[in-house]
């Protein structure tokens, strides 16, 4: 076992007690500093506020943040946002129209690069935008200009980013030209991810763990796959019931376009268009599809 193994996981810990009006917040979480966390729940159950309050938007004077080693808020001390290391993607793009879409990507970049900061032309191949950098926003798609504000909160050099329901604005096609590049930000970057959403299909597609909300509090926490298979929990009843298993790719048979995925306790043979020896894949399996 080497050294690394022994070293404890780092963690995201958040503890909120707020009233706005009639409703209550009341929630309290840990997850993983890794991967993509997200929050998951009903109109109305708390989500963004959630969100908010870890970006310190919100002033909640009954509440505690911790990412990794740094507390941002606790009972006597309260880091304000323009402190917080963190990239915000709210559901519009909101970009400068009078700026090109390299200034756009450049707004709020620190000056003086860190060792191991996010490179821009790392953030530019990540995301498909080398030829969009000269336009103006308002040439752009829906899933551009998002693309443009993802990029733009990365390049601010966060140590987490927070996404509020980044799709919801977008139609059906641009959410499926999007989805793609947050999976290769999930697989390419290190930095841990908060996902506020209510579309199930996008979470089974991203995440790595969940948050379930529901009246202001967290109903459960934990690994995507666990949650989704807890008869306890709502998803078990849902008319789409599913798990997610992460596999990885064995082998891919160009001829006959099948492709062998590997997962714990098991390996599938699936059909895929194309596929790298080693690659990382999220495999989704409907309950319906599944017969004993």
């Amino acid at each position: 076992m080497s050294q690394n193994d022994l070293k404890p996981m780092k963690l995201i810990q958040g503890r909120f007690k707020a009233s706005y009006g009639s409703f209550q917040l009341n929630a309290e979480f840990e997850a993983p500093a890794h991967g993509i966390t997200a929050i998951f729940g009903p109109s109305g159950s708390g989500k963004t506020s959630l969100l908010r309050a870890i970006a310190g938007l919100n002033l909640i004077k009954e509440g505690f943040f911790r990412l990794g080693d740094e507390i941002w808020q606790d009972h006597d001390h309260f880091r304000p946002v323009h402190h917080r290391p963190l990239g915000y993607v709210f559901q519009e793009a909101s970009l400068f129209a009078h700026l090109s879409i390299k200034a756009n990507l450049l707004y709020g970049a620190p000056k003086l690069q860190a060792q191991h900061a996010i490179g821009f032309d790392e953030i530019v191949h990540l995301l498909g935008i080398g030829d969009l950098l000269d336009r103006a926003p308002h040439h752009l798609s829906g899933g551009e200009r998002q693309r443009i504000a993802i990029g733009r909160s990365l390049l601010s050099q966060p140590k987490i980013l927070l996404m509020d329901e980044p799709l919801s604005a977008l139609d059906r096609q641009s959410k499926d030209e999007i989805l793609p590049f947050l999976e290769r930000l999930h697989e390419s970057l290190s930095l841990p991810v908060l996902y506020v959403s209510h579309d199930m299909s996008e979470i089974e597609r991203l995440a790595d763990h969940l948050i379930l909300m529901k009246k202001g509090c967290v109903h459960a926490s934990g690994p995507l796959n666990e949650l989704q298979s807890n008869p306890e929990l709502p998803f078990i009843a849902s008319s789409d019931a599913a798990v997610s298993l992460d596999a990885i790719v064995q082998s891919h048979n160009a001829a006959d376009g099948m492709t062998q995925l590997n997962v714990a306790g098991g390996e599938f043979l699936v059909p895929s268009a194309f596929a790298h020896n080693g690659e990382h894949r999220r495999l989704r399996i409907l309950a319906g599809d599944v017969s004993l």
